[in-house]
């Protein structure tokens, strides 16, 4: 992608570039708090549609990148603290079964696809390369529970493709027949509003509080395998955290979190 153009060339949608061409002026060419420019501003600037403006700026929003105030416009979000956290590697398929509960997957998207540029940096790879593409809407007893989307380098599950994964268990399917031993993780939630597509997927209203997962899982050679956001009805999710006091020695903390993504 060309510096501060869309490429429409690229397989990578308007939409997806545009959101990567406006991220990195969020806190610098518009401060925190600040107004960014109107949507036809931002068509003319960057010769899209506005249906592409309003996806991207959709995207920034459910990410807590960007607030929009009805009347007023749309502004810069102000970044949230990150926690350093170590955290278990267990998955929704697992916490909704210790609970005696069912998890059903609709495969909204499983396809090889271009790295979005967070899906690139996590997995150590170039932006537009192409990873597999796994995209769950996950239901716990029949309701709307969370919205996942997974990317994997090919070799990681190279017959992942051909798999059914509406009721099984993707962290079992990559130990137990592709010999993927997973060993740690990086994992930050945050509550943000829910954009357009995400409220429709999850059966809420439009800018309703979800909360929004992101994980990055290594394997035991050190190699990335697995990134993953997942968004979760704020009013169906909770996750469990034991805490260990800090060391004295400057360890970071210890925490377990029930989470989503598997």
């Amino acid at each position: 992608m060309e510096p501060g153009r869309i490429d429409r060339s690229a397989a990578l949608p308007f939409y997806a570039q545009l959101k990567e061409l406006l991220l990195p002026q969020l806190g610098s060419v518009w401060k925190v708090g600040e107004r960014l420019p109107g949507e036809v501003s931002l068509c003319e600037q960057y010769g899209v549609s506005r249906t592409v403006v309003r996806q991207a700026l959709d995207e920034l929003e459910g990410e807590g990148r960007i607030v929009r105030r009805k009347g007023q416009g749309t502004f810069v979000a102000a970044r949230k603290v990150d926690e350093s956290l170590f955290q278990s590697m267990t998955g929704l398929h697992e916490d909704v079964a210790a609970r005696g509960s069912v998890l059903v997957s609709a495969v909204r998207r499983l396809e090889f696809a271009p790295a979005t540029a967070d899906a690139a940096r996590e997995l150590e790879v170039e932006e537009g390369s192409p990873l597999l593409h796994l995209e769950r809407l996950r239901y716990v007893n029949d309701e709307p529970w969370a919205l996942t989307s997974t990317w994997l380098p090919h070799q990681v599950a190279p017959g992942l493709l051909d798999e059914d994964l509406t009721r099984q268990s993707l962290y079992a399917l990559l130990e137990d027949k592709y010999g993927v031993s997973l060993d740690h993780g990086r994992r930050l939630v945050e509550a943000v509003p829910a954009a357009p597509s995400v409220a429709e997927a999850l059966g809420v209203d439009a800018h309703d509080p979800v909360l929004l997962l992101r994980s990055t899982a290594w394997d035991q050679e050190g190699r990335p395998v697995e990134y993953f956001t997942a968004y979760h009805r704020a009013d169906r999710s909770r996750f469990q955290v034991h805490v260990r006091r800090r060391r004295r020695s400057g360890a970071p903390p210890s925490m377990l979190v029930s989470d989503s993504s598997d």
